[in-house]
């Protein structure tokens, strides 16, 4: 595949689900350094369901945006933090902003058609919530998923990281270095 030098391919993305307090944060604290130390970039995004605050009252770029900003930036010597308001949270919306990485990883966004994969710990619950959605390519969990239900999916323990990255490069993220090549 031929791309012009202005065109950017929209970079994969997997949403990481499950139950409140499964561990998904963690999963993702894990593989983020392993998919780093293969030599890929990789940007996150974290469904915050119920909204959030990025700034404070008072403060310049709070009052930008309360002024009519569709997007305001605030600049520092190592980071760039941007707010944009949209009408939409869509990983589509995302994804058209993330494209100097290869792999966005998002957290949440469970009614999302995109592909999941579900974090399940004993402690917090013993069944999957996502085993009938189609989108599910992989379980990662220390529970014991009878095979028929289990139906060929991907499984992998909660410390199995590196085989996780395997399935996640082979999967996702091959094909776009290979369509590039």
């Amino acid at each position: 595949m031929t791309q012009s030098p202005n065109t950017k391919t929209l970079p994969p993305i997997v949403t990481v689900v499950g139950y409140s307090d499964a561990g998904k944060t963690t999963i993702i604290e894990k593989l983020l350094p392993e998919l780093k130390r293969r030599g890929y970039r990789v940007g996150t995004v974290k469904h915050a369901a119920h909204g959030f605050a990025v700034d404070r009252e008072g403060k310049d770029s709070w009052r930008h945006q309360k002024a009519g900003a569709d997007i305001v930036a605030v600049a520092g010597p190592d980071k760039i933090a941007m707010v944009i308001n949209t009408p939409d949270e869509t990983l589509q919306t995302l994804r058209r902003m993330m494209t100097e990485v290869d792999l966005i990883v998002a957290e949440g966004f469970k009614s999302a058609r995109m592909p999941k994969l579900e974090v399940l710990r004993q402690a917090v619950h013993a069944n999957p919530l996502f085993l009938e959605d189609p989108d599910l390519f992989a379980l990662v969990t220390d529970v014991a998923v009878p095979a028929p239900a289990a139906n060929g999916l991907s499984m992998f323990g909660l410390d199995d990281i590196p085989a996780l990255a395997d399935l996640i490069v082979e999967r996702f993220l091959k094909a776009t270095i290979d369509d590039v090549e």
